[in-house]
């Protein structure tokens, strides 16, 4: 229950208020005692928000000011050394397990938590029930040393979902708090505050939606926030997840200069960016093994920190390159360098989307020499017309190897449909657009706002 108070002179009050769908309860009095209480309940829900809303810029203008809780719980305790151990090996249990044991030692309640995930990811049946209703007691009791005050209010206010394993914070969805939420803090703050507590040492894979809900979002902030406090273990990371055009347009997006966080966080085994004016810099991630970037202009220079990046273990490989009119002004020879499988060898998947330049991509990809080791090729989302398609089933055996091809969302028309329907062993040619005769080719990508 949000809580203000107001001291001044001889006067030393607090209010405090809580709003569960149609119903508004109050609290007031003098600081030091139980105070009064008063519930109204509205026919509609939005009825209550308003007085909510109303009565808490009244009690501000009067002075009142909102105080935040206070971690009352007992500090969770923490050996470096263990824990370096286990970020040698983050999916090796017996870390964990010692880990446990010490914390168990000093009565802190992470230890039991890490004994009773384990159990619970061993056991079958009826007996997976048990635990989990154990692990779940466990964490309602010791709320306050495995999250805080500040991480259970977020969690509350759905701005951080978390995900569990071994005593630790695995997953962690990060993203800004709705309108209505009563929290004073935001994304930024929600994060810093994840990175740096006990339960988030040990975060493996961190997905960041929505970073401002008014006008342009900018992840700049949390970029910082990143580099500043670097999770070690961090093995995937999706900055950008959010609803478009429901949230925002991916253009209105801006990833900025994401060197600085590649640089910090060398082991990641999968990045997904979505949004607009990024920056990408020298991408030196040996581990990396799915790339992925959703934009609908994407700029020169990060397509050239592609091209010229080194990725020994990649698999899998999609970049959206977007409308000319965004920035994403690329022919087919641009491709060249990835066509040409350079820094390449285990690739497997290749999407090349929201292409606007397919009638130059054509005729290249059958002769390059990444197709030979693909298993699926995505080209969604483009420009793909009949004559392109003509230029495909020309060359129909260097793709008869693939187990999938990706045509959805193009520009075909059931003639160039059929040409390519069984260049391979699934061909995807569903949600086709039409042809705008503008006297200029009448090519426009599916994602180019």
């Amino acid at each position: 229950m949000p809580r203000f108070e107001f001291k001044e002179g001889s006067s030393s009050k607090f209010w405090e208020v809580d709003l569960k769908d149609a119903v508004l309860t109050t609290r007031w009095g003098r600081i030091g005692t139980d105070g009064q209480e008063k519930t109204q309940k509205f026919k509609q829900p939005y009825e209550a928000r308003q007085a909510y809303q109303k009565q808490v810029l009244e009690k501000t203008k009067k002075g009142y000011k909102r105080v935040k809780p206070k971690d009352t719980a007992p500090a969770p305790k923490s050996n470096p050394e263990l824990e370096d151990a286990i970020l040698r090996a983050p999916d090796d249990a017996d870390g964990y397990l010692v880990y446990a044991d010490w914390l168990q030692g000093q009565g802190d309640p992470r230890g039991e938590l890490i004994a009773l995930q384990h159990a619970m990811s061993r056991a079958r049946g009826a007996e997976v029930t048990k635990l989990k209703r154990k692990v779940a007691a466990l964490q309602k009791e010791h709320e306050g040393t495995l999250l805080g005050v500040g991480l259970s209010a977020m969690v509350g206010e759905k701005a951080l979902q978390a995900g569990w394993r071994w005593g630790f914070i695995y997953s962690a969805r990060v993203t800004s708090p709705d309108y209505d939420a009563d929290a004073d803090f935001d994304i930024v703050d929600t994060l810093s505050m994840l990175l740096q507590h006990p339960s988030g040492r040990l975060l493996r894979d961190l997905t960041l939606g929505i970073p401002d809900r008014d006008g342009d979002a900018d992840y700049t902030r949390l970029t910082k926030v990143l580099t500043k406090w670097p999770p070690k273990a961090l093995s995937r990371l999706f900055m950008g997840d959010f609803l478009f055009p429901d949230e925002s347009e991916l253009s209105w997006v801006r990833l900025g200069n994401l060197a600085p966080v590649i640089q910090a966080l060398p082991h990641l085994t999968e990045l997904r960016l979505r949004g607009g004016d990024v920056r990408l810099g020298a991408l030196e991630l040996p581990e990396l093994q799915r790339f992925t970037l959703e934009s609908a202009g994407l700029p020169k220079a990060a397509w050239q920190s592609i091209t010229s990046a080194q990725w020994p273990k990649l698999e899998h490989l999609e970049v959206w390159f977007g409308s000319e009119n965004h920035g994403g002004r690329f022919r087919g020879k641009d491709v060249q360098p990835i066509l040409d499988a350079t820094g390449l060898p285990k690739l497997k998947h290749l999407g090349l989307c929201n292409v606007a330049f397919s009638d130059s991509l054509a005729p290249l990809l059958a002769k390059s020499k990444v197709l030979k080791q693909l298993e699926t090729l995505d080209l969604s989302k483009g420009t793909l017309m009949d004559a392109d398609a003509e230029v495909l089933a020309a060359n129909a055996a260097a793709f008869k190897h693939l187990k999938k091809l990706d045509v959805s969302r193009n520009q075909l028309t059931s003639t160039g449909i059929k040409l390519i329907a069984k260049l391979c062993r699934e061909v995807v040619t569903a949600r086709q657009r039409e042809v705008y005769d503008d006297g200029e080719g009448g090519r426009y990508v599916a994602i180019g706002e």
